[in-house]
């Protein structure tokens, strides 16, 4: 599936696009999952499980905010979900086009 990045200008955004993103990074746990997961590339779910110190149950909770939010994807090997960073969305949320929405004009 291809991600479709709203297009920001001074004029236009699509701010619901960026609000979803960004209450999924507004957490500890799952800025710390995300940390992992740029250090270690594609990670078993078992291991994140051990490296974060969380129950199956909260750390699929977190894995799937940020699934929804397209900041991660799953791929399935065997029996095990592997987990990595989405670099097109993380790429575009640490863009200078959308920095260029919170800076004052000069």
């Amino acid at each position: 599936m291809k991600l479709t990045i709203p297009l920001v200008t001074s004029n236009t955004a699509d701010f619901s696009y960026y609000e979803k993103r960004f209450k999924a990074l507004a957490d500890e746990k799952r800025l710390h999952l995300l940390s992992i997961l740029c250090k270690e590339g594609s990670t078993c779910v078992c291991d994140l499980s051990d490296m974060l110190e969380l129950q199956q149950s909260k750390l699929s909770y977190h894995l799937k905010i940020l699934l929804d939010a397209d900041i991660i994807v799953k791929e399935k090997k065997g029996t095990w979900n592997y987990y990595q960073i989405n670099n097109e969305v993380i790429d575009h949320l640490l863009s200078d086009e959308l920095c260029c929405l919170f800076r004052p004009a000069k």
